[in-house]
């Protein structure tokens, strides 16, 4: 039985993840700096910025997860993220371990349709154009025969437990949640493609276990239908028996906020990404998988449940 190792455990990708493997009884390792035990679950404290450790936390033959989250800060991001890409790839070589990268869109810019895992890379944005050089580093690896890894990419995503780095979470269910208006990034009336995240575990696990999946890029399975904006906050204030009232976030708005709150000034940059439909196609993964992603009604009110407050039937 292979180890699993998640590098970046504590997150809520990496937790649902850690999950999934305990459901099926696998062999797993949480590695971050300061890992939380789970039942079943062994603890290797390491930080990942240090060849040795990260070197240390991968046994021969294990299948690695990249799940690590960096403060929303493109200062951090440019001195950390090649490191940890690095570190990670040598010691996956040098383990012969086999790697998924969970990654995000940032490398594709703004697209005017869909976007597919054949959408090339166009980053309009800083921390798009690193995170297009780090996936870029980690298939070149690939393609010279050197290590065995894939790339899981996720839309934007939302689902339980995402309380702290999910925009829809913090917008939408926790501001209904506390009796007040939710709220919205620049633009309620385009479509908006959002990842459940409980999907996201299940997805990986799959691709860990399927010999064919390896050595290429996959979306995760991502609802095909996706909602504006505006109805996207009907469905929840419905689910919690709110009032579907909401507030946008305009462009003004963001660049006050980020005066103060430096993530927030970090969201201007990738301010295309809600101002213009963003539509994430997943097709590839259903397909290989037969994997049916869940509805945007199922996935709004299993979220909506998680807060504590009356659900409504309807």
């Amino acid at each position: 039985m292979a180890l699993h190792v998640i590098l970046g455990a504590g997150g809520v990708i990496a937790n649902g993840l850690a999950k999934e493997l305990a459901d099926h009884n696998e062999k797993i390792r949480l590695v971050s700096r300061n890992p939380k035990p789970i039942q079943g679950a062994e603890v290797f404290p390491a930080d990942v910025t240090d060849f040795r450790r990260t070197l240390q936390a991968i046994d021969a033959g294990s299948v690695v997860y990249l799940c690590i989250g960096l403060k929303y800060d493109y200062r951090v991001w440019r001195a950390v993220w090649p490191v940890i890409m690095d570190n990670v790839l040598k010691a996956c070589t040098e383990k012969k371990a086999r790697l998924i990268f969970f990654d995000n869109v940032y490398m594709y810019g703004r697209v005017v349709g869909s976007m597919t895992e054949d959408t090339p890379y166009n980053p309009s944005s800083k921390k798009g154009d690193l995170r297009a050089r780090i996936a870029t580093r980690l298939m070149s690896e690939v393609r010279k025969g050197n290590i065995t890894a894939s790339i899981a990419r996720a839309a934007d995503f939302y689902g339980p437990g995402a309380d702290k780095t999910s925009v829809p979470n913090m917008l939408v269910f926790a501001n209904l949640a506390r009796g007040k208006k939710a709220q919205w990034l620049l633009n309620a009336g385009v479509k908006h493609s959002f990842t459940y995240i409980p999907d996201t575990a299940r997805a990986l696990y799959l691709m860990a276990n399927n010999e064919d999946s390896w050595n290429q890029v996959w979306h995760l399975p991502t609802a095909a239908d996706p909602l504006t904006g505006k109805e996207f906050i009907e469905a929840a204030a419905r689910a919690m028996g709110k009032n579907p009232g909401y507030m946008i976030l305009n462009r003004w708005m963001i660049r006050l906020g980020g005066i103060y709150n430096r993530t927030i000034r970090e969201l201007n940059e990738m301010s295309y990404q809600n101002e213009y439909e963003y539509i994430f196609d997943s097709s590839k993964f259903h397909n290989a998988f037969h994997f049916q992603p869940t509805g945007y009604q199922d996935g709004i009110l299993g979220t909506a449940r998680t807060y504590p407050m009356g659900i409504s039937d309807q």
